[in-house]
């Protein structure tokens, strides 16, 4: 049966296929694991309730180690593959949401955003430069064979405050995430409202 012409537009659009959701998913985990483990080595009342440190170091080294791997093994997805190309394009649109957003102007049509805003944009880009900055340093820290000491001392002081930096990222993240049902309910479920999509990123044409 075709559809009318005239018939109604559907009231939820697809947003992520169900790879980048895994991908996104998996990586989530990995990550939190990577900063529970970090806390429970550096701060002391953790580490003493936890105990058994040699354990918790290799969880920590090999969560951070395999944390790539989903992002690499989601490469296989077209539609995942699309996304990183929407998401490492800047656009006049971006300049505009930006420019906005430090104004802290919420006004009808001042935050112009395709189907990633150009926070998200700024935010994914940061997070993949870091998990490499992370990774590298973590490799000093753990083959320490491979590097003099004064490399490994600061690839040490850099995973540190990195990491520190990292989780206050990512819970300014989480915290937005919080305050956006709709656009939790689209990494959930693959889809989103049509009124979320009009008002949040109404240059999105799915």
């Amino acid at each position: 049966m075709s559809l009318r012409a005239d018939a109604p537009p559907a009231t939820r659009l697809h947003r992520f296929s169900r790879a980048e959701r895994w991908v996104h998913r998996t990586t989530a985990a990995l990550m939190g694991l990577c900063i529970l483990t970090a806390a429970c080595l550096y701060v002391p009342q953790l580490a003493e309730l936890v105990g058994r440190r040699a354990l918790v170091v290799r969880v920590h080294e090999w969560s951070g180690l395999a944390l790539p791997v989903p992002l690499l093994a989601g490469l296989a997805s077209r539609a995942l593959r699309a996304d990183l190309g929407r998401l490492n394009r800047f656009g006049p649109h971006d300049r505009r949401w930006l420019r906005a957003a430090l104004r802290r102007d919420r006004s009808p049509g001042s935050r112009p955003a395709a189907k990633f805003n150009a926070g998200q944009k700024i935010y994914a880009a940061w997070i993949a430069g870091a998990t490499l900055v992370m990774l590298g340093t973590g490799l000093m820290m753990w083959f320490t064979h491979l590097t003099p000491l004064v490399w490994r001392t600061g690839a040490t002081f850099v995973h540190d405050w990195l990491a520190l930096t990292l989780g206050i990222v990512l819970a300014g993240h989480i915290g937005m995430a919080l305050a956006d049902p709709e656009a939790r309910r689209g990494m959930r479920t693959g889809s989103v409202s049509r009124e979320w999509a009009d008002s949040e990123h109404p240059l999105w044409r799915p």
